[in-house]
Protein backbone atom coordinates (compact mmCIF):
# COMPACT_ATOMS: atom_id res chain seq x y z
CA UNK A 1 0.00 0.00 0.00
CA UNK A 2 1.00 3.48 -0.51
CA UNK A 3 0.23 6.58 1.42
CA UNK A 4 -1.63 7.08 4.67
CA UNK A 5 -5.26 5.26 4.82
CA UNK A 6 -7.17 8.10 6.80
CA UNK A 7 -10.85 6.01 7.76
CA UNK A 8 -13.75 7.90 8.65
CA UNK A 9 -16.52 7.06 11.46
CA UNK A 10 -18.83 8.56 12.95
CA UNK A 11 -20.71 6.65 15.12
CA UNK A 12 -19.86 3.07 17.04
CA UNK A 13 -22.17 1.27 18.55
CA UNK A 14 -25.20 -0.99 18.25
CA UNK A 15 -27.86 -0.20 15.56
CA UNK A 16 -30.76 -1.64 13.83
CA UNK A 17 -30.10 -2.01 10.13
CA UNK A 18 -31.04 0.80 8.02
CA UNK A 19 -31.22 1.95 4.28
CA UNK A 20 -29.80 5.61 4.37
CA UNK A 21 -26.89 7.38 6.23
CA UNK A 22 -24.65 3.72 6.83
CA UNK A 23 -21.24 5.50 6.98
CA UNK A 24 -22.87 6.94 10.23
CA UNK A 25 -22.84 4.12 11.41
CA UNK A 26 -20.42 1.23 12.98
CA UNK A 27 -20.89 -1.83 14.64
CA UNK A 28 -19.06 -2.28 17.75
CA UNK A 29 -17.89 -5.72 17.38
CA UNK A 30 -17.41 -5.07 13.07
CA UNK A 31 -15.00 -2.13 14.68
CA UNK A 32 -13.16 -4.24 17.04
CA UNK A 33 -12.08 -6.69 14.33
CA UNK A 34 -10.83 -3.67 12.18
CA UNK A 35 -8.84 -2.59 14.61
CA UNK A 36 -7.74 -6.32 15.44
CA UNK A 37 -7.08 -6.08 11.71
CA UNK A 38 -4.83 -3.50 11.50
CA UNK A 39 -2.48 -4.76 13.98
CA UNK A 40 -2.48 -8.39 12.47
CA UNK A 41 -1.03 -6.66 9.08
CA UNK A 42 0.95 -4.76 10.66
CA UNK A 43 -0.72 -1.47 9.95
CA UNK A 44 0.94 1.47 12.16
CA UNK A 45 -1.94 3.83 13.39
CA UNK A 46 -1.00 7.38 13.50
CA UNK A 47 -2.53 11.05 15.06
CA UNK A 48 -3.05 13.49 12.60
CA UNK A 49 -0.31 15.37 13.76
CA UNK A 50 2.23 12.82 12.90
CA UNK A 51 0.59 11.77 9.66
CA UNK A 52 0.59 15.17 8.48
CA UNK A 53 4.36 15.58 9.59
CA UNK A 54 4.88 12.18 7.60
CA UNK A 55 2.80 13.84 4.50
CA UNK A 56 5.19 17.13 4.70
CA UNK A 57 8.29 14.89 4.79
CA UNK A 58 9.29 15.77 8.51
CA UNK A 59 9.28 12.83 9.55
CA UNK A 60 9.76 8.81 7.77
CA UNK A 61 6.34 7.41 6.25
CA UNK A 62 5.68 4.00 7.82
CA UNK A 63 5.25 1.33 4.87
CA UNK A 64 1.58 0.70 6.37
CA UNK A 65 -0.29 3.62 7.93
CA UNK A 66 -3.59 4.77 9.03
CA UNK A 67 -4.95 7.34 10.81
CA UNK A 68 -8.56 6.69 12.91
CA UNK A 69 -10.75 10.10 12.40
CA UNK A 70 -14.56 10.23 14.02
CA UNK A 71 -17.02 12.76 12.93
CA UNK A 72 -18.97 14.53 14.81
CA UNK A 73 -18.43 14.37 18.10
CA UNK A 74 -21.21 11.72 19.12
CA UNK A 75 -21.19 10.85 23.19
CA UNK A 76 -20.65 6.95 21.62
CA UNK A 77 -17.26 7.46 20.76
CA UNK A 78 -16.77 7.15 24.37
CA UNK A 79 -18.83 4.50 24.90
CA UNK A 80 -17.92 1.86 22.37
CA UNK A 81 -14.64 3.22 20.67
CA UNK A 82 -12.46 4.23 23.20
CA UNK A 83 -12.14 1.80 25.12
CA UNK A 84 -11.03 -0.53 22.02
CA UNK A 85 -8.82 1.78 20.92
CA UNK A 86 -6.75 2.65 24.30
CA UNK A 87 -6.60 -1.48 24.16
CA UNK A 88 -4.38 -1.28 21.39
CA UNK A 89 -3.16 2.03 22.38
CA UNK A 90 -4.14 3.33 18.68
CA UNK A 91 -4.48 7.38 18.46
CA UNK A 92 -7.69 8.70 17.32
CA UNK A 93 -8.65 12.00 16.48
CA UNK A 94 -13.00 13.47 17.23
CA UNK A 95 -14.13 16.45 15.27
CA UNK A 96 -16.46 17.66 17.17
CA UNK A 97 -19.30 20.66 15.90
CA UNK A 98 -17.89 23.49 18.20
CA UNK A 99 -21.41 25.36 18.50
CA UNK A 100 -23.59 21.92 19.76
CA UNK A 101 -21.19 20.34 22.38
CA UNK A 102 -23.60 18.81 24.34
CA UNK A 103 -26.77 18.50 21.96
CA UNK A 104 -27.12 16.05 19.82
CA UNK A 105 -27.28 15.11 15.91
CA UNK A 106 -30.29 16.41 14.99
CA UNK A 107 -29.84 16.75 11.21
CA UNK A 108 -30.22 12.72 11.42
CA UNK A 109 -33.96 13.17 11.92
CA UNK A 110 -34.79 14.43 8.98
CA UNK A 111 -34.54 10.96 7.02
CA UNK A 112 -35.74 9.03 10.73
CA UNK A 113 -32.73 8.37 12.13
CA UNK A 114 -32.21 8.22 16.38
CA UNK A 115 -30.43 11.41 17.23
CA UNK A 116 -27.26 10.34 19.41
CA UNK A 117 -26.12 12.76 22.26
CA UNK A 118 -22.95 14.88 21.35
CA UNK A 119 -19.85 14.85 23.70
CA UNK A 120 -19.43 17.53 25.91
CA UNK A 121 -16.90 20.01 26.34
CA UNK A 122 -16.14 18.35 29.79
CA UNK A 123 -16.66 14.63 27.65
CA UNK A 124 -14.12 16.27 25.25
CA UNK A 125 -11.37 17.58 28.03
CA UNK A 126 -11.80 14.21 29.39
CA UNK A 127 -11.03 12.17 26.37
CA UNK A 128 -8.47 15.18 25.19
CA UNK A 129 -6.34 14.44 28.64
CA UNK A 130 -6.36 10.60 27.21
CA UNK A 131 -4.75 11.50 24.65
CA UNK A 132 -7.06 11.46 21.69
CA UNK A 133 -6.61 14.88 19.66
CA UNK A 134 -9.80 16.98 19.01
CA UNK A 135 -10.29 18.85 15.84
CA UNK A 136 -12.98 21.46 14.68
CA UNK A 137 -16.32 20.17 12.59
CA UNK A 138 -16.88 23.77 11.77
CA UNK A 139 -19.09 25.99 14.50
CA UNK A 140 -22.45 24.10 13.13
CA UNK A 141 -23.27 21.53 10.96
CA UNK A 142 -23.38 23.56 7.62
CA UNK A 143 -22.04 22.63 4.52
CA UNK A 144 -19.07 25.06 3.73
CA UNK A 145 -18.96 25.50 0.49
CA UNK A 146 -22.59 26.64 0.34
CA UNK A 147 -21.98 29.40 2.15
CA UNK A 148 -20.65 33.05 1.73
CA UNK A 149 -17.25 33.35 2.29
CA UNK A 150 -17.42 35.35 5.28
CA UNK A 151 -19.53 32.76 7.02
CA UNK A 152 -17.00 30.16 5.86
CA UNK A 153 -14.37 32.01 7.89
CA UNK A 154 -16.31 32.50 10.85
CA UNK A 155 -16.79 29.07 11.07
CA UNK A 156 -13.51 27.44 10.86
CA UNK A 157 -12.67 30.57 13.01
CA UNK A 158 -14.99 30.67 15.48
CA UNK A 159 -14.99 26.99 16.09
CA UNK A 160 -11.18 26.88 16.56
CA UNK A 161 -11.09 29.50 18.66
CA UNK A 162 -13.77 28.32 21.07
CA UNK A 163 -12.60 24.86 21.63
CA UNK A 164 -9.28 26.06 22.27
CA UNK A 165 -10.97 27.88 25.07
CA UNK A 166 -12.58 24.56 26.24
CA UNK A 167 -9.76 22.33 26.05
CA UNK A 168 -6.90 24.87 26.83
CA UNK A 169 -4.82 23.24 24.18
CA UNK A 170 -4.58 23.95 20.39
CA UNK A 171 -6.79 22.66 17.75
CA UNK A 172 -4.94 22.02 14.59
CA UNK A 173 -6.81 19.78 12.20
CA UNK A 174 -10.37 20.71 10.64
CA UNK A 175 -12.91 17.92 9.15
CA UNK A 176 -15.39 19.83 6.50
CA UNK A 177 -19.24 18.80 7.18
CA UNK A 178 -20.53 16.76 4.31
CA UNK A 179 -17.08 16.80 2.98
CA UNK A 180 -17.92 20.01 1.53
CA UNK A 181 -15.22 22.46 0.69
CA UNK A 182 -14.10 25.09 -1.74
CA UNK A 183 -10.94 27.36 -2.58
CA UNK A 184 -12.47 29.80 -0.50
CA UNK A 185 -12.88 27.12 2.03
CA UNK A 186 -8.66 25.97 2.09
CA UNK A 187 -8.22 29.53 2.25
CA UNK A 188 -10.42 30.55 5.22
CA UNK A 189 -8.74 27.07 7.12
CA UNK A 190 -5.53 28.21 6.57
CA UNK A 191 -6.59 31.37 7.71
CA UNK A 192 -8.09 30.21 11.13
CA UNK A 193 -4.58 28.68 11.43
CA UNK A 194 -5.41 24.66 10.78
CA UNK A 195 -2.45 22.80 9.44
CA UNK A 196 -4.67 19.50 8.23
CA UNK A 197 -7.98 19.33 6.86
CA UNK A 198 -10.30 16.37 6.13
CA UNK A 199 -12.83 15.72 3.15
CA UNK A 200 -15.07 12.74 1.99
CA UNK A 201 -12.86 12.35 -1.64
CA UNK A 202 -11.89 9.05 -1.44
CA UNK A 203 -8.33 7.76 -1.72
CA UNK A 204 -4.84 7.54 0.42
CA UNK A 205 -3.81 10.80 1.33
CA UNK A 206 0.04 11.18 -0.12
CA UNK A 207 2.51 14.14 -0.24
CA UNK A 208 0.85 15.07 -3.73
CA UNK A 209 -2.34 16.31 -1.70
CA UNK A 210 -2.84 19.22 -0.28
CA UNK A 211 -2.38 18.94 3.99
CA UNK A 212 -6.14 21.38 3.81
CA UNK A 213 -8.26 18.83 1.71
CA UNK A 214 -7.03 15.10 2.17
CA UNK A 215 -9.08 12.09 0.95
CA UNK A 216 -10.02 9.50 3.61
CA UNK A 217 -11.87 6.41 3.23
CA UNK A 218 -15.56 5.85 4.85
CA UNK A 219 -16.20 2.83 6.81
CA UNK A 220 -20.07 2.00 6.36
CA UNK A 221 -22.11 0.08 8.79
CA UNK A 222 -21.85 -3.04 6.00
CA UNK A 223 -17.88 -3.34 6.06
CA UNK A 224 -16.59 -6.72 7.64
CA UNK A 225 -12.75 -6.95 7.91
CA UNK A 226 -12.81 -7.96 4.41
CA UNK A 227 -14.22 -5.04 3.28
CA UNK A 228 -12.03 -2.92 5.74
CA UNK A 229 -8.77 -4.37 4.16
CA UNK A 230 -10.12 -3.98 0.95
CA UNK A 231 -10.00 -0.29 1.83
CA UNK A 232 -7.00 -0.36 3.68
CA UNK A 233 -5.61 -0.68 0.53
CA UNK A 234 -7.56 1.06 -2.37
CA UNK A 235 -4.47 3.28 -2.52
CA UNK A 236 -5.88 6.21 -5.47
CA UNK A 237 -8.58 8.75 -5.87
CA UNK A 238 -10.83 7.87 -8.61
CA UNK A 239 -9.17 7.79 -12.30
CA UNK A 240 -8.72 11.32 -13.32
CA UNK A 241 -9.50 12.83 -9.60
CA UNK A 242 -7.52 15.88 -9.28
CA UNK A 243 -5.65 15.85 -5.99
CA UNK A 244 -6.88 19.15 -4.35
CA UNK A 245 -9.75 19.26 -5.99
CA UNK A 246 -12.31 21.22 -4.44
CA UNK A 247 -15.29 18.70 -4.06
CA UNK A 248 -18.63 18.26 -2.05
CA UNK A 249 -18.85 14.47 -1.67
CA UNK A 250 -21.55 14.12 1.08
CA UNK A 251 -20.67 12.16 4.17
CA UNK A 252 -23.54 11.74 4.37
CA UNK A 253 -23.57 12.98 8.72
Amino acid sequence: MSGISIFMYHQVGRFAPMKTHRASYCDVDRFRSQMRALRRFGVKVLSMGQAVAALRGEAPMPERAAVLTFDDGCENFYEHALPILQDHGYPSIVYPIAGQLGGSAAWLAAEGHPTPPLMTAARLREIAALGVEIGSHALNHVRLAEQPVDVQRSELRDSRERLQHELGREVAHVCYPYGSHSIDTLMAAAEAGYTSGVTCQRGAATPAFDPLALPRKAISYGDDVVGFLWKLYLKDAPKGEALARPGHADCRA
